[in-house]
């Protein structure tokens, strides 16, 4: 995005991108709690805010054999979506929870939410991705593509360890949490649709959008919710994310998205 230039268009599409990544844990959360304790609601709200970067990857694969370019601005997007969501899950997490002996003002709050680790982690990172040229991104390549997939697949088994180890947790709740993976990444990649008739929006960056805010994260919020909600329980927030919204999206979500898009062309 630093070398292609900023203009209204891309402006439009990252505030659309950024609303999603807030708005969506505030609502999920409120609907979790009727069923959820408060940690493993915030850690959920967290995952169906944020993205999942295996899904933007298949939705890049979708677009290209529909012969579908979208912008390259979509990455930045992506990467954006990642901290709010989480950042708001904390808060919610700090607000809501009942057994924490210190009742913060709302100043404190966000103070503990944005100085998280990983928070800060990942805001660290988007800030170098930002500033950082092509250049001096090629003198760490080898951290950041080559040596980044080893650990990535490590941690991946990880977590599938720790989940199914506490795959009680998903069974417990039963139909809710499994309707729940479901009907949320629907809800949230139609109104995607909805939202961006408005402003006159390519067609590829719009299903990108729907698939983006319709995604829920099993990797950066699993490792961030392990600093910041260690009560949450794994083995409920990743089967969901990646047990059952994923391959949702993936067989089902991606060409209903591309058919109302069809049906319902930008204004």
């Amino acid at each position: 995005m630093v070398h292609s230039g900023i203009n209204e268009h891309i402006i439009q599409t990252l505030f659309i991108a950024l609303a999603f990544s807030v708005v969506v844990p505030l609502y999920v959360f409120h609907l979790l709690r009727l069923k959820l304790n408060v940690f493993d609601a915030g850690a959920v709200a967290s995952a169906y805010g944020s993205v999942s970067a295996v899904t933007f990857i298949s939705a890049a694969s979708f677009l290209e054999m529909n012969h579908t370019p979208f912008g390259g601005h979509m990455v930045a997007a992506m990467a954006l979506m990642e901290a709010p969501a989480i950042v708001v899950g904390v808060i919610l997490i700090r607000k809501y929870d009942k057994t924490s002996s210190e009742k913060g003002s709302l100043k404190k709050v966000l103070h503990e939410a944005f100085t998280n680790g990983s928070v800060l982690m990942i805001l660290g990172s988007l800030a170098i991705g930002i500033i950082a040229d092509s250049k001096q991104a090629e003198g760490i390549k080898s951290f950041t593509s080559d040596i980044f997939k080893g650990f990535l697949a490590i941690f991946l088994l990880e977590m599938g360890m720790v989940a199914a180890k506490r795959f009680k947790a998903f069974i417990q709740y039963g139909w809710f949490v499994s309707l729940f993976s479901i009907l949320i990444p629907l809800i949230n990649g139609t109104l995607a649709v909805f939202v961006t008739t408005f402003g006159n929006i390519d067609i590829g960056n719009r299903f990108m959008l729907a698939i983006l805010a319709a995604s829920a994260s099993y990797i950066a919020v699993p490792a961030a919710m392990r600093l910041a909600a260690p009560k949450a329980d794994p083995g409920l927030y990743i089967p969901m994310a990646l047990g059952l919204t994923f391959p949702f999206n993936i067989t089902i979500g991606m060409p209903l998205y591309w058919m109302l898009i069809q049906q319902f062309p930008s204004i």
